[in-house]
């Protein structure tokens, strides 16, 4: 088969597949030898400490990063040898606010959809059809600086959805958010997966949403997997009631150093917009 042909999807295709994935820099291992597989349609939970190589593989997985070693396929295409085909297959939700404030939603929705070349008729339709979603028509036309933090994020997912991605990727999407917001939030993503088949893959901090959420979860420390399956089989595996309880028995109870500064994070997401335009 051709290197660059996309493989015809198939029943309980995997839709990202990490095999042997290793990150040096210089003498650092930030990813040591990690192999996973996401389904495709799957809700899928990346968790770890600070430092534990979370933000690193997720890097790779969004083309931002090229692996040292390993073999990595994204929607049957391989990151490596075309890179702008993998990125035509996500969207990303970023932790830190990515949203221009001197627009309108409207307007960040406008200009992301033109990034992606989508001719104008139908960025109107996804446009009015995503804020609708994320119950935001209404105020399409006010400035995102006047909106709260809950209503921000809400506009994220929908941006992150304007080309229609088979995968999206939410780093910390409920972070500081109120436990209604975060509610309402999921709820919104989970019916996105439910009626559109995207598949999710997330990090979070708060352990009972990824226990909520999540039909399977990996747990990474130290730039290893130590553990994946499926929130059951994980508190079974550690004989804890919960999914804190047994994150915490595998990853410890020190505190960990930010992995990425958020100078770091806000050129990681100049870096996605520049190679959507390019």
């Amino acid at each position: 088969m051709d290197l660059y042909q996309k493989m015809s999807p198939t029943p309980d295709e995997d839709i990202i597949s990490v095999d042997n994935l290793t990150k040096r820099f210089d003498d650092f291992i930030a990813i040591d030898q990690i192999t996973f597989k996401v389904k495709r349609g799957e809700i899928f939970a990346f968790l770890g400490p600070n430092g534990a190589g979370k933000s690193t593989t997720i890097k790779i997985l969004t083309t931002l990063l090229r692996p040292t070693e390993g073999t990595i396929t994204i929607d049957g295409y391989d990151p490596q040898l075309l890179p702008h085909k993998v990125r035509e297959s996500f969207g990303i939700v970023f932790q830190d606010p990515s949203l221009d404030e001197e627009l309108t939603a409207f307007e960040n929705m406008e200009y992301h959809g033109i990034l992606y070349n989508i001719s104008r008729h139908i960025r109107r339709k996804r446009i009015e059809e995503l804020l609708g979603m994320v119950e935001l028509w209404d105020r399409r036309h006010e400035l995102v600086k006047y909106f709260s933090g809950g209503m921000k994020r809400r506009l994220e997912i929908a941006r992150g959805l304007m080309h229609y991605p088979k995968i999206l990727f939410l780093d910390e999407p409920t972070l500081g958010l109120d436990p209604q917001t975060r509610s309402l939030i999921w709820g919104h993503i989970k019916e996105m997966n439910r009626t559109k088949g995207v598949t999710l893959f997330f990090t979070t901090h708060y352990m009972e949403e990824a226990e909520r959420v999540a039909e399977r979860i990996a747990i990474i420390d130290h730039g290893r997997i130590i553990i994946q399956g499926t929130p059951e089989m994980l508190k079974k595996e550690t004989k804890t009631e919960n999914l804190e309880e047994a994150f915490i028995s595998l990853t410890g109870r020190d505190i960990r150093a930010e992995d990425v500064s958020r100078t770091e994070r806000m050129k990681m997401r100049f870096r996605v917009f520049k190679r959507q335009r390019s």
